[in-house]
């Protein structure tokens, strides 16, 4: 029974012993630093390249000629794609899982699966997705040499659908290098290196088909912000890096839109200026921390053919969580109840109309602008209360686990 308990909890056991480094210490993390610095001296993003339609050369020994080089002609397109590759392919990693699942007759049977990863620190750190490692009891990395090694899972994260495990510091020789989501145009390049169908080491090419999409992953949460590209994404692409001409990642290729189980040229990322903070905190702290406000509420529209709110917009506050953010500002849930059909409905509460400016209208809204918030941020809501309109300044808390 020991043994059993030691083989489960590996990986907390592995973590003991290694303790997570400091957000100041992570290798991406120092890499924002030194791009801020160089920006003051950045020329603009998009120039005019003076040779961009002139053929470009290199030079290939041949294999039926001694001592005499082959001149291939190259577009400078396919130059981008070549250089690309080769600067990121090796810090590029196949990973592949074991689950146990349960079979007709209830027999325990293991279960395997495949994705890819990307080592974004030179202490072994690498991000995939979530769903690529989620209830793994075992999880093997090879790298682009072939070389096989162990992993442990750091922390992961289902809300955003990232990860991070961990290999030995001793095999790390190449680390991605992160660019900057936030200055993304559609119609950019855009390049994606994974292990479709288990074929590993796989570049495809593609453009910024759109920005901030959202969508819904396989557990019904949804993620705001996502890149969409034509870049070809296949089964075992998942948790890869999509890249600009740069050879940066600027995203982690997550999920495509199908509707026949294969790639019809629409596929996800997400940013990865939203994945490097959630990373930052998964190796630092083993979990994500996400503000809360502590309501529970109801449309105005779904109210407006049976009370008279004396607004047409925004959601009523129904109940408020002891302790929560909501409470300790001040905004009041409802104080009686009326009955509508077969329910009962606390009202009197305060009306959200809108935080930080974003009018709120559902109660998905206040999550989608919560997910852009840290723990400790303040936000000013605005409700209606009594027949008028009021400002609520709220300093967000961290959502407790439960």
């Amino acid at each position: 029974i020991l043994l059993m308990i030691a083989w489960v909890k590996k990986d907390e056991i592995s973590l003991f012993f290694n303790p997570r480094p400091s957000v100041e210490s992570l290798d991406f993390i120092r890499q924002n630093e030194i791009r801020d610095q160089q920006r003051q001296n950045d020329l603009p993003r998009f120039v005019a390249q003076e040779d961009l339609q002139k053929p470009k050369t290199i030079n290939a020994s041949s294999a039926n000629t001694e001592g005499q080089g082959k001149t291939i002609i190259v577009s400078s397109d396919e130059v981008i794609n070549v250089n690309v590759f080769e600067k990121v392919h090796a810090a590029v990693v196949n990973i592949a899982t074991t689950t146990l699942s349960y079979n007709f007759w209830m027999q325990v049977i293991p279960q395997e699966g495949q994705g890819t990863g990307f080592i974004i620190d030179s202490r072994g750190y690498i991000l995939t997705n979530n769903h690529v490692v989620e209830n793994a009891r075992d999880i093997t990395v090879t790298l682009s040499n072939g070389q096989k090694l162990p992993a442990t899972l750091v922390g992961r994260d289902a809300t955003s659908d990232l990860a991070v495990i961990k290999i030995t510091d001793e095999n790390i020789n190449d680390v991605v290098e992160f660019g900057d989501s936030s200055t993304l145009q559609v119609g950019q390049k855009a390049l994606a290196i994974g292990n479709p169908f288990g074929l590993g080491q796989t570049l495809t090419t593609g453009i910024i088909s759109a920005l901030n999409r959202s969508i819904i992953t396989e557990d019904n949460t949804q993620i705001d912000d996502v890149i969409q590209t034509d870049a070809p994404i296949n089964p075992g692409n998942s948790g890869g890096p999509l890249l600009n001409s740069n050879g940066e990642v600027i995203g982690i290729n997550t999920s495509i839109f199908t509707t026949s189980g294969g790639y019809q040229g629409i596929g996800f990322a997400i940013p990865i200026n939203q994945a490097k903070e959630i990373a930052a905190q998964l190796i630092t702290t083993g979990k994500v921390a996400r503000p809360w406000l502590g309501v529970t509420s109801i449309p105005v529209t779904e109210l407006s053919g049976y009370l008279n709110l004396g607004i047409d917009r925004g959601i009523l506050v129904i109940q408020i969580y002891q302790g929560s953010p909501a409470a300790q500002a001040g905004l009041r849930g409802g104080d009686r109840t009326v009955i509508i059909g077969r329910y009962r409905l606390p009202i009197g509460g305060d009306i959200i109309t809108a935080i930080d400016g974003v009018t709120i209208s559902e109660s998905d809204d206040i999550d989608r602008v919560l997910r852009k918030k840290k723990v400790g941020d303040r936000v000013i809501v605005n409700i209606f209360r009594d027949g008028r309109l009021m400002d609520i300044p709220v300093k967000l808390t961290e959502k407790p686990t439960n």
